[in-house]
This record gives structure tokens, C-alpha cells and sequence, in this order.
């Protein structure tokens, strides 16, 4: 049987290692159970979207040889601004697709159409206003840039976003969604950016979480009278 001595050893690791890493246990179990009791969709913000929206139809649309450009197409999308028919071309040039006119970029007006098309005609716009860099810990970081910020008023502090260059209607942002996003980063613990499972902070406090793990299982092997007995009869 396990020295006296070496169970105490045993039980002050345990202790101490529990008291080290209780904050970030706690952090796992409660965005874990934020995770599993919130509905997904209503995280992304789809219960605040104009579900029905169908992208429109248009005729009377210029073939591609009729749009002047400096470079060979490699990708093409059709995009609807404000109930008119854009070409937006090799991710750079946004095009009339009547007339063939460039466009640098949408106006206020505009993104405020895109977005009215999108989101929910419940919602009424608070502000707007134009963001032209974000930091790793925005939440509209690693999207197109700039883009209108909508603001809404409500209780949620709902927020949607739409690239100038395009129009395209990128996301919404929330509060829930803001929650979700806070206990994402302390349960993958990658404090810059969020998504990185592999960061050294992550695999330091799981190794140390096994270890705690199994000094308990140790603890109560040495400290079980039922084990005692059981080695005791074996000698």
C-alpha cells in the first residue's frame, strides 16, 4: 500500500491543482452548458431575418462581352442593390447589368435597402454608420471591409452588417450571439482570435486537467479502506 507520507504528497497536488484550474473548469462546464441549451439558429440571429426573402428575377440584362473591363472573368455573381441587377465581378468590380456602368461601392441608402430586404420589417433602424478596419476581437472580424453597421432598437442591440464594395448582406450580430461568442473564446481558451484549438494556453490546462483527473482517482485508490482491506487480504 501507498506510504502515508506519499498519499499526502498525493492529496496537496490534488488540492492545488484544483484550486489552480477550478476557475477554468468552471469556464468549460458553464459555456458547455450555454452551448447545449441555446438553439443555434437563434445564436446566428435567423429568428431576427426575413426568412421568406427570394432573390429577384431580372431581364434585360447586357451580355458579358458588353462589360469593359481590365481583366479576363474568372467569377461572377448576380446581385440584387436596392431592386436593380449588378454584376459583381472576380471578387473587385460591381457592374450595372443594364447599363454596364461601374459602381464604386453602395451608398448609405442603399445598404439600408439591402438591409430592409433582410432582416425582419419588425425592426426599426436606430443609426448608421461605416466601419473600415476591425481587430481580432470585433464582432464582425474577418469579413469584408468596410461595411454599414445597422443598428436597431431593441433590447438585443441588434446590429447588421452589409460589405460596401458589393452589398452583400454579411451577418447580424446580437447580444446572444455576443454571449455565445465571449464563453466560445474562454472555452477554447484562444484569447486572440477565438477559433484556435491548438493554442499552447489550451493543451497546458487540459494536460493539467488529466493530471488532476487521475491525482483524484489515485487519491481515492490510497485513501479507500475498501482498497486497503482488499491489498491487505492479497498480501
Amino acid at each position: 500500500m501507498v506510504k502515508r507520507t506519499t498519499a499526502v504528497k498525493i492529496r496537496k497536488a490534488h488540492r492545488y491543482l484544483g484550486i489552480f484550474l477550478g476557475i477554468q473548469f468552471i469556464m468549460w462546464t458553464a459555456s458547455g452548458l450555454y452551448f447545449s441549451w441555446t438553439d443555434i439558429d437563434e445564436i446566428h440571429g435567423d429568428h431576427f431575418r426575413n426568412m421568406d426573402y427570394e432573390p429577384a428575377a431580372f431581364d434585360g440584362l447586357i451580355g458579358f462581352s458588353e462589360v469593359d473591363l481590365p481583366a479576363k472573368i474568372s467569377s461572377l455573381s448576380l446581385k440584387e442593390i436596392a431592386g436593380k441587377p449588378y454584376y459583381w465581378i472576380n471578387n473587385e468590380f460591381l457592374v450595372d447589368a443594364r447599363t454596364g456602368d461601374h459602381k464604386e461601392g453602395i451608398s448609405e441608402e442603399e445598404a439600408l435597402a439591402v438591409a430592409e430586404r433582410e432582416m425582419s420589417s419588425e425592426l426599426k433602424v436606430k443609426g448608421v454608420e461605416v466601419i473600415d478596419e476591425t481587430d481580432k476581437h470585433h464582432e464582425y472580424r474577418e469579413r469584408k471591409l468596410p461595411a454599414y453597421v445597422i443598428s436597431y432598437d431593441s433590447p438585443e442591440n441588434i446590429k447588421a452588417y452589409v460589405s460596401v464594395a458589393d452589398g452583400s448582406f454579411q451577418t447580424v450580430r446580437h447580444r446572444d450571439w455576443r454571449w455565445f461568442d465571449f464563453l466560445w473564446m474562454t472555452h477554447t481558451m484562444d484569447y486572440e482570435g477565438r477559433d484556435d484549438f491548438n493554442t499552447t494556453v489550451l493543451r497546458a490546462f487540459s494536460l493539467l486537467g488529466l493530471i488532476t483527473v487521475m491525482s483524484g482517482f489515485l487519491l481515492w485508490f490510497t485513501s479507500s479502506p475498501t482498497m486497503r482491506n482488499l491489498v491487505k487480504r492479497k498480501k
